[in-house]
């Protein structure tokens, strides 16, 4: 029985592009936490998810919604004998979440989910910026952001990917570099999980 998955990495590293990906291949159906996070900002603003400039912050307020979103979807997948979910995103807490999760009998992450953290710890600032520069589409919010605020984003994004080896190696998750050929390393996960 395949475990549900739960993908992190931060912005433009290929979350959306691997959900979708496995969604293709392996059927999971996806959840993408960041139009959850819109959602939440636009009806709820006392919630306190619009600090763009202090996304622990605005993690750590999102963490007690999408834990129980996580443990109600795994109880839910397991009634109906199929663990077929894929949640991606960036938005995720685990310190504060785990308390949460284990109320849903969920005491360490990776033995009921599987855990996939996407990386480019050896892209540059400026590489970050040229990327977003030519693959953005209108689909995607930094796509009418200015050149200063796409450098200055590009400068968090760098560096909150380099913070996120030491933040979730704790739980045991599969790390993948997609500094360079992403779509090859996108597609040699899908593989492994089929592999699974």
């Amino acid at each position: 029985m395949k475990k549900n998955i739960i993908i992190f990495g931060a912005s433009r590293a290929g979350k959306t592009t691997l959900a979708k990906k496995l969604n293709e291949k392996l059927n999971f159906s996806v959840i993408g936490t960041d139009d959850i996070t819109d959602i939440l900002r636009k009806s709820f603003p006392e919630l306190m998810l619009n600090d763009s400039n202090d996304w622990e912050k605005t993690m750590a307020n999102f963490a007690p919604f999408i834990a129980h979103f996580i443990g109600t979807l795994d109880y839910r997948s397991k009634c109906f004998n199929g663990t077929n979910f894929i949640i991606e995103g960036w938005h995720y807490d685990f310190e504060k979440m785990l308390p949460i999760l284990k109320m849903y009998e969920i005491e360490e992450l990776s033995d009921y989910f599987l855990l996939i953290g996407l990386v480019y710890p050896n892209k540059t600032p400026k590489e970050y910026f040229n990327d977003r520069k030519k693959y953005d589409s209108t689909d995607d919010w930094t796509y009418n952001l200015c050149d200063e605020e796409l450098k200055g984003l590009s400068i968090d994004a760098v560096e909150y990917n380099r913070k996120i080896l030491d933040k979730y190696s704790i739980y045991n998750p599969r790390i993948y570099d997609v500094s360079q050929e992403r779509e090859q390393v996108l597609d040699k996960i899908v593989s492994d999980i089929a592999s699974l």
